[in-house]
């Protein structure tokens, strides 16, 4: 075969998107699998390989990006507006992780699927009092060569704040270029471990086959169903967030509006969150909804809906907590009540830095994973329906997005509730407003 015929079939490869090429890689190695049998198995190092490479990545990205995040983060955008957008965003990520582990708990996904390989590698879970004061490194250096999450995600987050104030109480000066500096030098560490990040996941098309191969190859048909269930847990986890935290919570318990006529006005919105699965790349049509069709003014959208983009992550945050349960019956170990709370403070701290681009989750993922002591191999497990699980998650963070921005609105009468798509869909009972 010619060169030029062999980069055409490359190029034609590289065109198919990566999620569909680690989708087909999962099914293709799972049938390889069940075809085989036992043989199979012997392709679980390329497949250790995948995780050793997603292990190496865990702690640059963290630090990388939680510094950059920080930057958005600037004390002056922080004003009354900004405060209320920040600790809305966090309090329904919360949320979203307790949802995830609340079904998680009720579904067990994964039950049936106990790999004798895949252990906990936790002794003894320490209590909550420990989990807390462990946020805070002793040592931050230590934390990250030990490869420890949380007090990582706690520097990380503090040290860029700093810079960020220290960038805005200095209008000249060595320090103020120095801070810039390191936060240019951040931006473009973040930017080269999404390019490893890139070359990870071309290799992930391997090594999700071995992993497949593997897993149904020592599993054999057993190993179907706990995927299914994977999946059914997540689409439950959605909807019960949306129904009650967005839609009944938020639009018609708080706002006082209908839930009917907020999912008319962001329905364009939550639809291309579905399709395309990218918070960022939905970005010009979910403010366009909130502009045109919830009558949202531009002084909130425009500081809202960019940084829900980045930090708000409600589908993300609830992700980790089904696959967390899911991960830890295939370890065939129980996450204590502390280690679940865990969760939730590593999905709230490291949404903060989270790109809001598709794949986000299997890198967060990692984070709990590795803070839990749960095998990474789950990260290649989850990756073959990821591509569902991500359009789902994507459309959970904008609805949260723009539930959130129209809170907002109404505490500072931004929004015009006598216009758009409220217009017609009044919630039962509701009074005129003025706002």
């Amino acid at each position: 075969m010619s060169t030029s015929s062999t980069m055409r079939y490359w190029r034609q490869y590289r065109s198919i998107p990566i999620v569909y090429r680690i989708g087909a890689a999962f099914v293709l190695g799972s049938l390889f699998g069940l075809a085989v049998g036992d043989p199979a198995t012997r392709l679980q190092p390329l497949g250790d390989l995948f995780v050793r490479l997603l292990s190496m990545l865990i702690i640059p990205i963290v630090v990388f990006t939680l510094v950059m995040g920080a930057r958005r983060l600037s004390p002056s955008s922080l004003g009354k507006i900004g405060g209320q957008v920040v600790m809305l965003y966090a309090i329904t990520s919360a949320f979203a992780v307790f949802i995830g582990l609340a079904v998680g708990n009720l579904l067990n996904p994964g039950t049936g699927l106990e790999l004798t390989d895949a252990e906990s590698q936790e002794a003894e879970a320490p209590d909550i009092v420990e989990v807390f004061l462990g946020i805070v490194p002793e040592n931050p250096i230590a934390a990250m060569s030990e490869g420890n999450v949380l007090p990582t995600i706690f520097f990380a987050i503090v040290f860029g704040l700093a810079l960020a104030m220290l960038q805005e109480e200095l209008d000249e000066g060595d320090v103020r270029r120095g801070v810039e500096t390191i936060f240019d030098i951040m931006e473009a560490g973040a930017e080269a471990m999404f390019k490893i990040v890139w070359g990870v996941m071309e290799y992930g098309v391997i090594g999700v086959f071995a992993l497949m191969a593997a897993v149904f190859g020592q599993a054999g048909v057993d190993a179907i169903v706990p995927f299914a269930m994977l999946i059914f847990a997540v689409a439950l986890a959605v909807t019960i967030h949306i129904a009650v935290i967005h839609l009944g919570g938020i639009i018609a318990l708080l706002v006082g509006e209908s839930p009917r006529g907020f999912l008319i006005g962001g329905k364009e919105a939550l639809i291309t969150a579905l399709s395309i699965r990218s918070s960022s790349g939905t970005l010009p049509v979910t403010m366009s909804n909130a502009e045109n069709n919830l009558q949202i003014d531009e002084s909130v959208y425009s500081f809202s809906l960019p940084l829900g983009a980045t930090i708000n992550m409600d589908g993300t945050a609830m992700y980790q907590g089904v696959v967390a349960i899911f991960a830890a019956n295939i370890a065939g170990v129980s996450l204590t009540i502390t280690e679940q709370l865990t969760v939730v403070a590593i999905a709230v701290l490291a949404s903060v830095g989270a790109a809001g681009v598709p794949g986000t989750g299997l890198i967060m993922l990692t984070l709990v994973l590795t803070q839990l002591g749960l095998p990474l191999e789950i990260v290649g497990f989850v990756a073959g329906v990821d591509p569902i699980l991500d359009r789902m998650r994507t459309m959970t963070n904008i609805s949260g997005d723009l539930a959130v921005t129209t809170l907002v609105a109404k505490w500072n009468h931004a929004v015009d509730f006598t216009g758009g798509t409220w217009v017609g869909n009044e919630a039962p009972g509701a009074a005129p407003t003025d706002d």
